[in-house]
Parts: structure tokens; sequence; C-alpha cells
């Protein structure tokens, strides 16, 4: 019998329109699903009798007592080389190969600074403005002379310096890890934390999340940060504190912010950011292009025709 393969949170039904399954006719069987399960029960119930499961990013999370539920579970494929959301010791330890593909960092970069100037220029207020059949409400800053606070400088944020230097920005960053010497090179000036924080006119924040990036930005972060600035996050939803970030917008501390990533996702419909004020939400759509999931569905082949062959690539738990 063919492997049974699961693609899971296939919210935009593409996964088979962007794969070249037909590479595998007769080698598995696939199934994909549209919705998301966040109950531990019903997803170990759904996914016990599939030898394969294929997880878009940290949509669903797979820690050890999930796995141990999974019997059946032989590979597990992740999008991207790196998943906080699966343990891959229990997985190593259960005999199941996590193997990944590669993320092409300009997109999630593009929608950042696509948040940047509709943010900061009212774009989606406006539209609605125009769309109630007003004209003119709202005025924002430009961009050109203003301060641009990088909270790391790695693929993406190095990226991102380069937009804001076409324009016409001052870029400045922070982050543990920081090479001052690289960010030099780049034009971009290595600074304190607390510095970066007083200084920006926007904060975009570009680190991976661990234990000693959660929560990088918290209530005194942002109470650093001047009453005109503007808090971009695109990485992940705990490296910013939301009771922290909602409080400091109910208060009117900082401009506004721009949201990619959440806590919990996908977001619940009565969550408080969805009526925070001055905000810019879009769901997680950062590495969401035609691009990359082109991309991402061509490895995830890949991926699983090397394991059917007993040969395994791109595996992140030897």
């Amino acid at each position: 019998m063919a492997p049974r393969v699961a693609v899971l949170d296939d919210y935009q039904d593409l996964a088979r329109s962007y794969g070249p399954w037909e590479r595998l006719d007769g080698r598995i069987a696939l199934e994909t699903f549209t919705d998301h399960l966040a109950d531990e029960d019903a997803l170990a119930a759904r996914l016990e009798r599939f030898e394969v499961i294929v997880a878009m990013r940290e949509r669903t999370p797979f820690p050890a007592a999930l796995l141990e539920r999974l019997p059946s579970l032989r590979l597990l494929i992740t999008t991207g080389m790196a998943n906080a959301a699966i343990d891959l010791e229990a997985a190593h330890d259960l005999g199941v190969v996590v193997s990944g593909t590669k993320v092409d960092a300009d997109t999630t970069a593009e929608l950042c600074w696509a948040l940047i100037l509709a943010l900061t220029r009212h774009v989606a207020e406006e539209d609605r403005n125009m769309r109630e059949g007003g004209w003119q409400r709202t005025i924002g800053p430009e961009l050109a002379g203003r301060t641009l606070g990088l909270i790391g400088l790695g693929r993406i944020g190095t990226r991102i310096a380069g937009y804001g230097f076409a324009f016409s920005m001052n870029v400045i960053a922070w982050s543990q890890n920081l090479d001052a010497e690289r960010a030099q090179t780049l034009g971009v000036e290595p600074v304190a934390k607390d510095e970066l924080l007083q200084r920006s006119d926007i904060v975009s924040v570009h680190l991976r999340l661990s234990a000693r990036t959660w929560s990088v930005i918290g209530a005194r972060e942002l109470s650093l940060m001047k009453p005109s600035a503007y808090l971009i996050n695109t990485s992940r939803g705990p490296l910013v504190d939301e009771a922290a970030l909602l409080a400091a917008l109910h208060a009117g501390t900082i401009a506004g912010a721009a949201l990619d990533v959440f806590d919990v996702e996908p977001l619940p419909p009565a969550h408080p950011l969805r009526s925070a004020p001055n905000t810019l939400l879009t769901p997680h759509i950062g590495y969401v292009g035609q691009s990359a999931y082109e991309a991402f569905y061509e490895q995830i082949v890949e991926d699983l025709e090397a394991w059917l062959d007993g040969e395994p690539v791109r595996v992140l738990n030897p």
C-alpha cells in the first residue's frame, strides 16, 4: 500500500496546484486539509493513519506528546530549515525523519516594507474612508530622513536595511549577537538596544524565536519608544509581549503597530488585537508568495522522493 501523505493547514487550497505531485503518481496517497485543528485529541485522531505529514511552517505544532500519538508517522516535512514548533529530539527518538525546505527571505522582506508604508501613510484607513465617501482624513510621516531601527540584522533584516537606504532613511541595528563590523560594512550603525528604541521612528523585529528572544519587546522596551514611533513584527508573535503592546496602543504611547504574526494562529475572531487602535494586521502572509510556494512544494516533493528511495535529504534531526 502506498504511504499516506497529509498536507496540513492548506488554508488557500493551493498545495495540489503548486506541487509537482505527478512525479509521485502511484507512489503515495495524498490528502490535503484546508482547515486548522488546534485540539490535540482531534489532531491525533485525524493524523494517526498517516505515514507522512507535511507541515506549513509553525501552523501546527508537533510536540513530543502529539508525536507519541502518531504510530504510523515515519516522515515529517516542514517548510523552512528550522521549525521551533517541532520537537526534533522526540521525533528522532520515535524514528521519525524530519526534513525541511529552503526559504526565500525576499517574500517576508517585501511584505514587511509594504506594512511599513501602509501603516505610516494610513493606506488601509484611507481606503476605508474612500469607500465610505470620505476624502483626506489622515496624515502620515515621510520615511526619508527618519530612523529605521532593526532588531536583528540577519538575512531578512539585511534586506530591510537595503530598502531603508533606498528610501533615504538612517538605519541602526541591535541584536544579542550583532556583528558590529559587518553592520558597519553594510552602512548600518550598530547601537545598544535601549538607544535603538529611543532613536527609531520605526522599529522592525527580525529575530528567530528562542528562549533568549521571547518577549524581546516588552512593556519596558515599548516605554522607551517615541510616541510618534511605529512597531513592525513580521517574524514571530511571541517576540513581542502582546499584552504590553495592547496597553501601549490603547494608551497612545506609540503611534501604531503592523503585525503579520501572533501568539496564537489563526488569530481568534474575538482577539483584542482585531479591534486595537492604530494597527495594521495581516494573517501571517510574510512567507506566502508565489515563488516561495513553488519552491516549498517543489522541495516537499523532492523530500518525499528521496525518503521513498531510502536516502532522505535536508534532514533536520539526523
